[in-house]
């Protein structure tokens, strides 16, 4: 094939994969659309085929490699859980009697006042108390190791 039909294929491959990346998550296309971009230029230089293709694999493999120390930092990221979950581990202090009998209590967690109940015992007002489930818009607690 002429180097000039692989200048304009290497240039479309970049410029597709770019506009792809854009509609894509995870930077997958990305370093596919560099290594095109890298070998485009190298057929509008005038180097010979067989060294566009390895320009291409090398350098989509360096930045795909470069890259996934960011994804890796963001994946692990400490994300905030969202919703009731937020309050997950947290301390609450009893309002009213939590019965897991009966499914009556309430608890304070913050600011908010939320309903409760317990897989244990029955937890009277004014103890201390961890959240360590969320039950629909039920907090599921237990006493703190510590009682105030």
């Amino acid at each position: 094939m002429d180097n000039e039909i692989w200048r304009w294929l290497w240039t479309g491959l970049a410029v597709v994969l770019a506009v792809g990346e854009i509609f894509t998550a995870g930077f997958f296309l990305l370093p596919f659309a560099v290594g095109g971009a890298i070998a485009a230029a190298l057929a509008w230089a005038n180097v010979a085929v067989a060294w566009q293709w390895i320009a291409f694999f090398v350098v989509s493999v360096a930045t795909l490699l470069y890259l996934q120390r960011f994804i890796r930092k963001q994946d692990i990221a400490d994300t905030k859980s969202i919703g009731a979950n937020r309050y997950l581990n947290m301390s609450a202090v009893v309002l009213e009697q939590v019965d897991p009998v009966s499914g009556t209590g309430r608890v304070r967690v913050e600011s908010e006042e939320w309903r409760a109940t317990s897989d244990g015992d029955i937890i009277e007002p004014g103890t201390a108390v961890t959240i360590t489930e969320v039950r629909g818009t039920r907090l599921v607690v237990r006493e703190s190791a510590a009682r105030s």
